[in-house]
């Protein structure tokens, strides 16, 4: 027989919970009603001990009300069996998962909350759950909220907030849930709309960030930067190198810091250690728009996406050793890219976008990739040497 055990309508329960419904909904959500499943008129005629001791088991259950039904049987006569359970409400819901401790932290939060933040009340109402589990974090956390609202887009590094008990790992351990907070606290002007995703908290809610570095060689001792240096390993932030201005007349950007590092010396050029999908800071740098610029990636579906990234900021910038021929004459240093791109890329040109299509679409081998460092330095000298 497929009946409702006591075990079953406890699993009720606790699922309400689970889901955060039993903190959320409060009192208002009884009493409430559970699925119970009895036995069918057939079942109660040939297996009526059975049934007896189930309905035995159902009353004795605490915290549960059960309401029967009178069942009149042609063999049996007439029978009280059990139709519907009831919990009748949230204390005896909550003492029969266990969970009374738990709901009455949940109470003394948003008590706190509505006494210190109570526009953030909604969210304890959303994600009740999440509460409990923040509840040593909480005082902590309305702190924070609270110093943001005293001090909106202040500027700061995390490191430079004046908060007692709050240290800036706090704030990163914690920006997501922040994030969630912020939003409803803050006023419209104190939130940076463009800057979206955790990645961005700091310049969504006015912290400073670290500045972005650049990390460059100077390829002509004619150029040197630093006086006494020959062909220096320099790094500067992105203002600085944006303020250069140097007069080289090309730039190579290379992903791989060996080659980056053994690049060889060229006439009127700088070498750059690629940041992969990132070039905001790049871009600041004007001065690379005068310069011919060759992006030396990886030949596969990724190198050919950083490659059409970099060409969003920089539309003159040309590959280097990406091509067919490069790729062919490698072949035992073939490996395998494991999770491929796959949408187009607008900015390739035709003989790359060849290329990308057929690795993309696995043309020439399932997975193909040449990562540049196994490319022969030989042929980089010669490809240099065609500039």
């Amino acid at each position: 027989m497929n009946l409702s055990r006591p075990a079953d309508l406890r699993a009720q329960v606790q699922k309400l919970w689970d889901k955060g419904e039993l903190l959320a909904g409060g009192e208002a959500a009884f009493p409430r009603r559970l699925v119970l499943k009895g036995p069918t008129s057939d079942e109660l005629a040939q297996r009526f001990d059975s049934v007896r001791a189930w309905i035995a088991e159902l009353q004795a259950m605490p915290h549960c009300r059960i309401e029967l039904r009178q069942v009149a049987h042609r063999v049996l006569g007439a029978n009280a069996v059990p139709q519907t359970a009831w919990v009748d409400n949230l204390d005896a819901a909550l003492a029969w998962i266990g969970k009374r401790r738990e709901a009455e932290r949940y109470r003394t939060l948003c008590a706190v909350t509505m006494e210190r933040q109570p526009a953030l009340l909604p969210w304890l109402a959303r994600r009740p759950l999440r509460a409990l589990e923040l509840a040593d974090a909480w005082s902590r956390l309305l702190d924070v909220v609270e110093w943001m609202r005293a001090h909106p887009r202040c500027g700061l590094y995390l490191r430079q907030l004046d908060i007692v008990g709050v240290h800036s790992k706090f704030i990163e351990m914690h920006r997501g849930v922040l994030g969630e907070l912020l939003e409803l606290a803050l006023p419209a002007d104190a939130i940076d709309a463009a800057a979206a995703g955790a990645g961005q908290f700091l310049l969504r809610y006015g912290f400073r960030e670290k500045p972005a570095r650049i990390r460059f060689r100077v390829l002509d001792d004619a150029l040197a930067i630093l006086p006494g240096t020959r062909q220096a390993d320099i790094t500067l932030d992105a203002a600085s190198f944006a303020a250069l201005a140097p007069s080289a007349r090309r730039v190579f950007v290379t992903e791989n810091e060996i080659n980056f590092l053994a690049f060889p010396a060229v006439p009127d050029s700088l070498a750059i250690f690629g940041a992969g999908y990132g070039w905001d800071a790049l871009a600041q740098a004007r001065w690379l728009e005068r310069c011919a610029l060759h992006y030396w990636g990886d030949i596969d579906t990724h190198g050919y996406a950083i490659l059409d990234q970099l060409r969003s900021r920089f539309p003159h910038a040309q590959s280097l050793l990406m091509d067919r021929a490069t790729l062919m004459a490698h072949q035992p240093a073939w490996g395998h890219e494991p999770d491929q791109v796959a949408h187009d890329l607008l900015r390739l040109n035709e003989d790359e976008r060849m290329l990308y299509d057929a690795l993309r679409d696995n043309l020439i081998q399932p997975g193909l990739r040449l990562e540049q460092e196994r490319i022969g330095f030989y042929w980089l000298e010669q490809a240099l040497h065609r500039l």
